[in-house]
């Protein structure tokens, strides 16, 4: 084993991965920018977008299922549902796991829509320069995920 592929000490990890929230902050909030001021030519709000990309990668899906998925309350979840169903992006449909709790899927248009909006993100994003390899963004995905596991016990309500 390299010095770099030798698992960090407890204390040098700490240190290291609170250099990634630094970035994680930022990066989050520009993306979110970058949506609001054109990918989605102001068609769709970001709670919006946020349930379509869910619908588009999973499938169907129940609010608290959405909730669970992306770390925010079901109540939250509900008025983005809501207003995407406003707007004849998403419908309801019966659940034949759980009567009470519906599935939402997008409708055509809700389909096209994030479609187009993650049509544009993939146009920017392949222009990210730095020539990043596979291993260096399974790495970064790696260390992601194990950082949201490490905030599992976090109250998402």
């Amino acid at each position: 084993m390299t010095d770099h592929e030798t698992p960090l000490p407890p204390d040098e990890l700490g240190q290291r991965l609170t250099e990634v929230y630094d970035l994680v902050g930022p990066l989050y909030r520009r993306a979110q920018r970058s949506v609001e001021r054109g990918l989605t030519d102001g068609e769709l709000s970001l709670g919006v977008r946020a349930v379509l990309t869910l619908l588009h990668r999973n499938g169907p899906m129940t609010v608290p299922q959405m909730g669970r998925a992306q770390a925010i309350s079901r109540q939250f979840v509900q008025r983005m549902v809501n207003e995407a169903a406003d707007q004849g992006l998403v419908e309801s449909v019966p659940n034949p796991a759980h009567r009470r709790s519906s599935l939402i899927r997008p409708t055509e248009k809700g389909a096209a829509a994030i479609g187009e909006v993650l049509r544009r993100e993939h146009a920017l994003l392949r222009e990210t320069g730095g020539g990043l390899t596979e291993a260096e963004v399974t790495a970064c995905l790696r260390v992601l995920g194990e950082l949201l596991k490490a905030l599992d016990p976090v109250d998402d309500d």
